[in-house]
C-alpha cells in the first residue's frame, strides 16, 4: 500500500495491529460484495456486530469496555474502512464520534453504563440528529425544540440526512430547550421506538449508496428528564462531536484515495495496449506520480493532526484544514484513477468511480468544503464572512 514517506515505519505495535485487523476484516468480509451493495443501495448490516467485536466503534475512548487506543490508531482504522467504502467508515464514524463520544463526554453515569457497552459491541446502533431540512450549514438556526412537561420533555421537529437512522436504536437529538429563558441547545437521548418517532429511509441517492440514510421525525415525543445529556449546553455540544467525526474523515478520505491509486497503478501495469503495459507511457506515469504526491501530502497532514490531538493541542480549525484538503484531494484523485481505467472504470468491478461518487457526499457533509474554507478564513483574518 502507498506509504511513500514511510510514515507507517514509525507505528507502534498497537497501531499496526489496529491497521492490520481492519485491513484483513475489510478484505475478507466487505470488499468482495461492496460493489453489489453500492449498486443495490444497501448496507451489509450483518457486519455491524462483527465490527463491534473487533472494537471498531470509538476505540479511542476508554472505560465501559472501550479499548482507549491512540488517535493515530483510530485514524488508521478510519483509513482502512474508507479504503473499502465511505459508507463503511460513515457507519463506524457516526456510531463512535457522533453518538458514543457525546455520551462519553457529556452523559450521566447512568447514560454511559446503559449505552456505551451496547453501542461499542454493535448490539445497539445510534444516530446523530442535528441537520434539519431548512438548516444545513447553519445548525444554530435549528427549529427542533423541547418543552418541559412535569418530569418529562416533549420534543417536536425534524432532522434529515441522518446516517443510520432507519436502523438506529437511539438518536442523539439536538434541540432548543424552550423551558429555559435563553432556549439553549441541548442533547437528548431518544429511543427510536418511542411514540411519535419516525425514521424514514432516504432512497434514490447517487452517492454514498452503500450507507443507510434517513430522517428523524419528532411529533410530540415524550422522553424522561434523565434522557438529557447533563454535561453540556449550547452549540458546543454538537460542534465538538463534529470535530471528532471530521478528524476521522480527514483520515478516511486518504484511504479512499489510496485505494484509487492502488487500483489505477495495478491496472496500468497489467493493461496492455500498443504492444505493452500502459504504465510505460509518460502520460500515465505523470498521473501516478501526481496522485502519489497528493496522497502523501494528505497522509502527512493526517499524521500531524493525530499528534496534535494526542497532546491536546488540536483546534477545530486544524480539523477544518485537514477535512477540506484531504477530501478535495480524494475527490480529485478518484477522478484521475477512473480516467486511467478507461471504459472499464465506470463499472462496479473497479472502485474508483464508486469512491468518486461517494466523495461528492463526503465533500458536502460534516461541513461543506466552502464552509470549512470560511472557517479557515475567519481564523486567518479574524473576520467571520458568514455572519
Amino acid at each position: 500500500m502507498l506509504d511513500y514517506a514511510e510514515l507507517e515505519a514509525d507505528l507502534g505495535q498497537e497501531e499496526r495491529m489496529v491497521r492490520d485487523t481492519a485491513r484483513e476484516f475489510v478484505a475478507e468480509h466487505v470488499t468482495p460484495d461492496i460493489g453489489d451493495h453500492f449498486e443495490a443501495g444497501t448496507f451489509p448490516e450483518e457486519i455491524i456486530p462483527e465490527m463491534g467485536e473487533l472494537g471498531f466503534y470509538a476505540p479511542n475512548l476508554d472505560g465501559y469496555g472501550l479499548p482507549g487506543v491512540s488517535e493515530t490508531a483510530y485514524g488508521l482504522l478510519m483509513q482502512e474502512l474508507e479504503a473499502c467504502d465511505s459508507g463503511l467508515r460513515s457507519m463506524a464514524s457516526v456510531q463512535g464520534a457522533l453518538v458514543m463520544y457525546p455520551i462519553h463526554a457529556y452523559g450521566s453515569e447512568e447514560q454511559k453504563e446503559r449505552w456505551l457497552p451496547a453501542l461499542g459491541e454493535g448490539t445497539a446502533v445510534g444516530c446523530f440528529g442535528l441537520t434539519e431540512p431548512e438548516h444545513g450549514s447553519n445548525p444554530s438556526g435549528m427549529e427542533t425544540y423541547a418543552e418541559k412537561d412535569g418530569d418529562e420533555y416533549v420534543l417536536n421537529g425534524s432532522k434529515t440526512w441522518i446516517t443510520n437512522s432507519p436502523i438506529a436504536d437511539v438518536a442523539v437529538v439536538w434541540a432548543r430547550d424552550r423551558s429555559a429563558d435563553d432556549t439553549p441547545v441541548r442533547g437528548f437521548l431518544v429511543e427510536t421506538d418511542r411514540d411519535g418517532v419516525t425514521t424514514n429511509k432516504i432512497t434514490e441517492k447517487l452517492s454514498l449508496r452503500a450507507s443507510i440514510t434517513g430522517e428523524i421525525g419528532l411529533q410530540n415525543v415524550s422522553v424522561p428528564e434523565d434522557a438529557v445529556l447533563p454535561g453540556v449546553e449550547g452549540m458546543k455540544g454538537p460542534l465538538s462531536c463534529l470535530t471528532q467525526a471530521r478528524y476521522g474523515i480527514a483520515w478516511g478520505a486518504v484511504g479512499a484515495a489510496r485505494d484509487c491509486f492502488e487500483t489505477a497503478r495495478e491496472y496500468a501495469i497489467n493493461r496492455d495496449q500498443f504492444g505493452g503495459p500502459i504504465a510505460r507511457f509518460q502520460l500515465q506515469q505523470e498521473k501516478l506520480a501526481e496522485m502519489a504526491t497528493q496522497i502523501t501530502t494528505a497522509q502527512l497532514l493526517a499524521h500531524r493532526l493525530a499528534e496534535l490531538k494526542e497532546r491536546g493541542d488540536m483546534r477545530p480549525q486544524h480539523v477544518s484544514m485537514a477535512k477540506r484538503n484531504n477530501v478535495r484531494m480524494a475527490r480529485d484523485q478518484a477522478r484521475v484513477a477512473r480516467e486511467m481505467l478507461g471504459g472499464n472504470g465506470i463499472t462496479t468491478d473497479y472502485s474508483p468511480m464508486r469512491h468518486m461518487a461517494n466523495m461528492e457526499t463526503v465533500y458536502t457533509y460534516e461541513g461543506t468544503h466552502d464552509i470549512h474554507t470560511l472557517v479557515l478564513g475567519q481564523d486567518l483574518t479574524g473576520i467571520a464572512a458568514f455572519e
